[in-house]
Order: C-alpha cells, then sequence, then structure tokens
C-alpha cells in the first residue's frame, strides 16, 4: 500500500538522521524531547524508533522513557542482536517485515499521535544515514517516501566533518530538507566551529552541545547506576545551558511554513503559470494539483484539511500519465539521481559541436548496439522529441531530395503518415500532420501530406478485434476477431493473408492516386509504430504499418513518375540503403520499453531508416532525445559546401549530465530485461497463446492484467480498450463520437483521482480515452490496487 508523506500542521515530526553509527542520536532525540516537555504551552512529545537492534534493556525507547520525562515513546521492530537491522532481522526466524510494512507502521503510528494531541515527534534511525534496513536498504532510501524534514546528528569526532558533510550530501541527494544540525561540542578537534561556518552557508542552523559523560567500562549494577545518575545530570545541565527552545520555534515555524506554501500553490500558479495544453477560461485553482514530491510511481500532493486530520496534509497519488510518457524506472531513483550529480560534477555543460565528451559516445554506442538495425550508424543529439523529429524530417527530405533530383524551393515535398499522427509542437514537425485540434488554429501551419486511415486494435466484449474504417471495409474487408494480442501480431502468419494482400493493394493505389492524379511528391514515410499517443493512443493495426513500410520499399517507381536529370540512383539496394521513400519511425512515445521492448519497430520487423527516441530515454529524469539515421541518410549532407551541411543544433545539445543519466537508465532496462523482472507479467499474458496451433507466436505483454483488460471490456461505458507494455488504454462510449474534444472520459477521470482510503490516481485523458501508465519498475502489487481502483470505477 502506497504511503503518504508526513506531514501535519497540528504535528511537527521530524526524522533524526546520524551522520554515523555511536554520534548520540538518542542522547540528541532526548534533549529535544525534554526541551518540548518544558514548554509552557504543555506540548507533548514522543519519540519512535521504527527498528531497533541490540538488548532490550540498552533500547533507544528505554533511555528515552528513563531520561525524557513524560515522552510517549514506541519501538516497532526490535531485534535482540547488537548487528546491523539487514544481519539481525534474518536471525533467529523473524518474519523480516517489509520496507512498505515499516513505512505504514510510522505513518499509521504519527497519524495516531496527531490524533492524539502529540504536537512534536522524533522518528529516530539506527546507525548512520546509509545504515541497512532489515531489508537491507539504505535508510536514506527506504524512509524517502515520507520526506520528513531532517534533524542531523553530526559526528564530532576525528574524521567526523567528512561524515557529516557526505551525510548531509547524500540527503540532499534524495530530496530531503534538512532542518536544523545538532552534536557534540569537542574542543579539541573543534568540528562544531567549521560545520557551523558551512551549514550557516546553507541557511542550516548548528546548535553544538554540551559533550555527555563517558560510558562506563563495566556494566555491573553499580556502574549502571553511576551512568544513569551522570546522564540525569548532564540532562539538567544542557537544559540550562543550550538555548533548545529557540531551535524549536525555528523547527516549527518551518513546519508551518511549509505548508502555508502549499496552500498557497495552487492560486499563486492560477495566477502566474501558462500551462501546456490548457484552456484556461474555466480553470479555477482548485484544478490544479500541488505536488510536494515523488517517489517509485507516486506523487505526494496537498490536499486541505482542517489542519487536524491525523492522515496529514499529503496523499499519495499514483502517476498514471507516468510523468507525461516520460517516466521509466521511477521517481527521483538515487541511482539516476547519483549519476546525473558525477555528470554534472564532472562536466557541468560541455560545448558539443566537434568535440566529444564519455558519456555522448557511450549512449551512441549503447544505443546502436540495442536498436539491433543494420541500418542506423549516426547519431544526431537534440533535446525533446519533437526538436528531434524536426531533424528527422530534414534528414529524410533531403535525402528523397537528392534522390530524386527535387528541388524544394520550387516544389512542395510532403510526407506519407497516418491520420491522428502527431510528432511535436514545434513549427515545422505540426505540419507532418493532418489538421487536428494540436495545429489547425496555429497561424503558420500548412499541412503538408497524404495521413493514411487505418484499422484500429482493440478487446471488446472478451475478444481482440481488428476494426475497419466504415468507409474502407470494401478495400480492406471485414472486422476480425482474434483469440489473443498475440495473434494480433503475427505478422508471419498474417503477411500473406487476404487481409495483407488487400491491404497492400489499397496502399499501393492510394499511392499511385496521390503521386499521378493530385501530382504530390513525396520525401519520407512517417510513422509512430505500434501506438499513435497524442492524436488519441491509436493502436495501429500492426499488420497495416508493415504492410505501408513494404509497399513503400518495394515500389520506389511510385515516387518519381518523370525522372530528373539531376536524380540518382542507389549504389544497389541492401539491407542498409533506402528504396522507394525513407522511413522516419518516430519512437519518442513508444520506443525504449514502452511497449515491453527495447524497440517499437522490432513489432514490425521493419528497420526504419531514421529512428527518434526520446522520453524514456533517460529514465525520467531529464530531456533528451537522439535521432538515429542511417550511413546513406548522412551522405545525403556532405559536400563541399557548408551550407550542404546539417545546420541544426541546440546549445545543450548531447548534454553531458542526460547523456550519462542515459546510459546508466538504458543498462538498468536492458538487464531488467534479461534478468527476469517482468516474467510475472509475461506469463500472465502467455496464458492467452497456449491453446494456439502455432508454436512460436510473438511475445506480446503488459504489465496490466489479462483479465483486466477481459472483465473491463464488457462494462457498459467501455467501448473498447487494450494494454501493451505499461500502457493501458481505455475509451468511453460517446453519443457524440468522441474524438480529442470529447469530455466522455472526465468522469472516470475525476472517480480515479477521487481515489480509495489510502491513495489517488492521476490520469490524463485525450477526449473520450483515459489512458494509465506505470514505470517500468512498478510494482506488481501497486498496480493490482490501481486495477481494484479501475474496477470499483467501472464495473
Amino acid at each position: 500500500m502506497p504511503v503518504g508523506a508526513a506531514l501535519w500542521r497540528s504535528l511537527r515530526a521530524h526524522q533524526v538522521y546520524g551522520a554515523n553509527t555511536d554520534v548520540g542520536k538518542t542522547i540528541v532525540s532526548t534533549v529535544l524531547c525534554n526541551a518540548v516537555q518544558r514548554q509552557k504551552s504543555r506540548e507533548r512529545a514522543a519519540f519512535l524508533k521504527p527498528v531497533s537492534t541490540g538488548p532490550l534493556d540498552e533500547a533507544d525507547d528505554r533511555h528515552i522513557k528513563r531520561h525524557g520525562a513524560g515522552t510517549l515513546t514506541k519501538c516497532l521492530y526490535q531485534f535482540d542482536e547488537p548487528v546491523s537491522p539487514h544481519i539481525a532481522a534474518q536471525q533467529k526466524n523473524f518474519i523480516v517485515p517489509r520496507d512498505d510494512d515499516i513505512l505504514n507502521s510510522v505513518h499509521k503510528t504519527l497519524s495516531d499521535w496527531a490524533r492524539n494531541d502529540i504536537t512534536f515527534a522524533l522518528v529516530e534511525t539506527a546507525g548512520g544515514v546509509h545504515s541497512p534496513g532489515p531489508n537491507g536498504n539504505s535508510q536514506a532510501d527506504l524512509y524517502r517516501p515520507l520526506r520528513l524534514p531532517i534533524v542531523l546528528i553530526a559526528d564530532s569526532r576525528l574524521g567526523g566533518i567528512s561524515s557529516s558533510i557526505s551525510a548531509y550530501e547524500s540527503l540532499l541527494l534524495r530530496g530531503y530538507d534538512v532542518h536544523s544540525v545538532l552534536l557534540f561540542q569537542d574542543d579539541y578537534y573543534q568540528n562544531h566551529e567549521y560545520l557551523r561556518d558551512y551549514f550557516r552557508n546553507k541557511n542550516i542552523p548548528l546548535v553544538p552541545l554540551l559533550a555527555p559523560p563517558a560510558k562506563p567500562s563495566s556494566l555491573d549494577a553499580d556502574a549502571v547506576a553511576r551512568d544513569e545518575e551522570a546522564m540525569a545530570t548532564y540532562y539538567r545541565n544542557v537544559s540550562q545551558t543550550t538555548d533548545i527552545e529557540s531551535l524549536l520555534d525555528q523547527l516549527s515555524n518551518k513546519n508551518a511554513e511549509r505548508i502555508d506554501r502549499l496552500e498557497n500553490m495552487a492560486t499563486r500558479a492560477h495566477d502566474v503559470i501558462w500551462y501546456p495544453f490548457t484552456q484556461h477560461h474555466d480553470m479555477n485553482a482548485k484544478d490544479i494539483m500541488v505536488v510536494d514530491s515523488a517517489y517509485d510511481d507516486y506523487f505526494q500532493t496537498h490536499r486541505s484539511t482542517d489542519g487536524k486530520a491525523p492522515e496529514g496534509q499529503l496523499q499519495a497519488t499514483f502517476d498514471g500519465s507516468a510523468s507525461w510518457w516520460t517516466q521509466g524506472l521511477g521517481h527521483g531513483n538515487p541511482d539516476l539521481a547519483l549519476s546525473a550529480a558525477y555528470a554534472a560534477g564532472r562536466y557541468g555543460h560541455v560545448m558539443f559541436a566537434g568535440g566529444v565528451h564519455e558519456p555522448a559516445l557511450s549512449l551512441a554506442d549503447l544505443l546502436l548496439e540495442s536498436v539491433e538495425n543494420p541500418r542506423l550508424s549516426k547519431v544526431f543529439y537534440t533535446d525533446n522529441g519533437s526538436t528531434g523529429m524536426e531533424v528527422a524530417i530534414k534528414m529524410g527530405l533531403r535525402a528523397a531530395c537528392d534522390r530524386y533530383g527535387w528541388d524544394a524551393s520550387q516544389e512542395q515535398i510532403s510526407i506519407l503518415g497516418l491520420k491522428g499522427s502527431y510528432h511535436g509542437d514545434t513549427i515545422g514537425v505540426m505540419d507532418c500532420s493532418e489538421p487536428s485540434t494540436y495545429n489547425k488554429k496555429v497561424e503558420w501551419y500548412r499541412g503538408r501530406g497524404y495521413w493514411f486511415d487505418f484499422p484500429l486494435v482493440k478487446m471488446s466484449q472478451g475478444s481482440w478485434r481488428v476494426e475497419m474504417p466504415e468507409e474502407l471495409k470494401n478495400s480492406l474487408g471485414p472486422d476480425q476477431e482474434f483469440s489473443s494480442l498475440n495473434s494480433v501480431f503475427d505478422l508471419d502468419q498474417r503477411v500473406e493473408s487476404e487481409t495483407g494482400i488487400r491491404y497492400r493493394e489499397y496502399i499501393h493505389k492510394t499511392i499511385k492516386e496521390q503521386v499521378q492524379q493530385h501530382g504530390m511528391k513525396f520525401g519520407s514515410l512517417i510513422m509512430e509504430p505500434i501506438i499513435l499517443g497524442a492524436g488519441g493512443m491509436l493502436f495501429c493495426d500492426p499488420l497495416f504499418q508493415r504492410c505501408l513500410a513494404d509497399v513503400v520499399r518495394s515500389n520506389p517507381n511510385l515516387f518519381s513518375t518523370t525522372p530528373s536529370p539531376t536524380a540518382k540512383s542507389p549504389a544497389g539496394e541492401s539491407s542498409t540503403t533506402w528504396s522507394g521513400l525513407p522511413i522516419i519511425f518516430d519512437e519518442v512515445f513508444t520506443g525504449l520499453y514502452r511497449l515491453g521492448r527495447k524497440t517499437s519497430a522490432s513489432f514490425l520487423d521493419v528497420h526504419p531508416d531514421v529512428a527518434v527516441n526520446a522520453k524514456l530515454l533517460t529514465g525520467g529524469l531529464l530531456p533528451l532525445c537522439t535521432t538515429i539515421a542511417s550511413r546513406e541518410i548522412f551522405n545525403a549532407f556532405s559536400s563541399p559546401e557548408k551550407s550542404d551541411a546539417l545546420l541544426h543544433g541546440h546549445s545543450y545539445t548531447a548534454h553531458a549530465v542526460g547523456c550519462k543519466v542515459a546510459v546508466d537508465s538504458l543498462q538498468k532496462m536492458r538487464e531488467m530485461e534479461t534478468n527476469g523482472s517482468w516474467s510475472q507479467y509475461r506469463d500472465d499474458w502467455a496464458v492467452a497463446s497456449q491453446t494456439q496451433s502455432q508454436s512460436s507466436l510473438p511475445d506480446v505483454w503488459s504489465v496490466w492484467s489479462r483479465d483486466l483488460l477481459h472483465d473491463l471490456s464488457y462494462a457498459n461505458s467501455v467501448d473498447g480498450l487494450f494494454a501493451i507494455g505499461t500502457v493501458l488504454s481505455i475509451s468511453l462510449k460517446d453519443a457524440q463520437g468522441g474524438g480529442y474534444t470529447s469530455t466522455a472520459a472526465k468522469g472516470l477521470q475525476q472517480r480515479l483521482a477521487a481515489g480509495g482510503e489510502n491513495f489517488n490516481v492521476h490520469s490524463r485523458v485525450l477526449g473520450n480515452v483515459l489512458y494509465l501508465m506505470s514505470s517500468v519498475t512498478s510494482k506488481a502489487e501497486s498496480l493490482r490496487e490501481i486495477e481494484g481502483v479501475l474496477r470499483s470505477a467501472l464495473l
């Protein structure tokens, strides 16, 4: 179960981290709790130790109970071996609590305390910042979803300056807010003097405390009694010599300021921000989702309360748009954050024209290996999918004009594509899509191309169907039903079927008419393989796309009916040269494991001449795009004239930070593909093909369960749906016909946003289509919970 971040107006909760082991976390916690209990406002303090190891009578919560007068104490998981929690939890047949269980127990405890008028709480970790929890994960990662503000206990010993700064930077790298630093004063090493200046520059207060008495060397009864008395004296002296109360006031103010900022953010945003793809005419501040932080698949979103609600100010919200299709390895992935920090520290940004750095070269090599396309050999870097497609179009049109001897300054060169396609918002790439809501009101839009209507794939009433456009049924044939999604993708069987023959005949005839009767010249075929994303999550019959590519490549005579004297003949057709038209695959949305494979081109068994990747390229952390082209496309720009070069670039071309993160992201996803991380999903979908007579159907699967699709396909409000890879798309019935301007999916979107008792579901709609996406690292149990919300909303 996802956990909300821990934030209350009535309960000021902080997490105590130590820069190292044995730095006195519990002693500092006791000092803070005692100071709270002494305040005239009669505030109540509480101390929570999620995980404790060692003898029970030496447990930290016992120490607080003895010396923290009136402080409420609790320990959630106690292991009696005095070793690291990940070792202690494995001994004596303990049932090891999952990280999610620990998080939920901490949140529930804090919620209960908020309900019972506790005003100040400390959640104390075990050991240092990166000491492992019971499952072996760093505590800094384990507790991150709670995002409690940090009280950092620095190390006053030799070497403590380094360990304290390292601990602070580790916390910062994971999105924690360090609100204060405390440490014991040592007049010999004087770490407190150095660290005071260091943290002052970070606007973080540092409070030095009197050093506590040394621990007794023996544990006999007399020594223990003397130690108890010495500690009691110490706590009295600390309270008299240290101004802890002012620190508590600062912590209280920061808690209130954080909540005030969250409560005002929507109104402030409504006043000053112009949102993308948003009509502001009827937009209110209440329509704006305020995100405090994010982890894994969840945002931590603000919700209005009366200030005393024990549930807290923040709630987990499933990121159902995968942060608009970029999320691959989970929000705030610490490994990617570290990669970014390393590259930022090593390079910053390096001008790329005429130079090279290791991340850019490594990424180029990795991509060329991953796409498994013998045609592709050159990688061009841009910063987002739209600009990457601009480059791809420049490449394709130049190569076609060079091949056929066309002069683009004298005649219109167009593209072939699919209806509903969308390749970006920059002014050039807009012209590669038919008139739509996205572009027809843009004053410079012209629309230069021919766009094929095409059959759609969906599940309806328990069956997979390929539905032909009504006006094309005479040409393409009747609708078809399939027993499984795998069968839809069995192109080896389908390509020579009657449907395949019909597709190719129709495509050939249509192109011939456009060229001969309308005088069109086509410079490239551009397709989003399998799914047309922004056009409405349109699942194109893969056989149609395969046939379109086959017709274009096998009929070069279609595109140049009157040979030009400057036309060039290819040096000889091969697997690395293009024929007919350059084929450009826009895999910005569908590539790099979004659909469960390295490339969506592999579903079609087509090798494009140009491929564009973005979004998942950096795992959801940074903007970056690559346009990969064949050697033959590259050579079309080669000449003695500088003006013939591909004169395109960005100030941040091949940004070293983005390239380094992309390398690590792709390597992680490739590792997941080979180590069985997705086996349970594959097994779920493989069941559908076991009854097939074919022995080797394609491997097509989804993280969304097969049973969910089957059940929802019978819902009264559902017209059709599909799932593939991380994508789930639900098309709702609309008496007005659907489309981008439809509001049919709004009701479902609102029901998901209301969510369940413990979390909400953020989603986006495209007219009458609501879609959900996960990251490739999503946990199966989380997805099944989301499916439960969907079932409740639709069935």
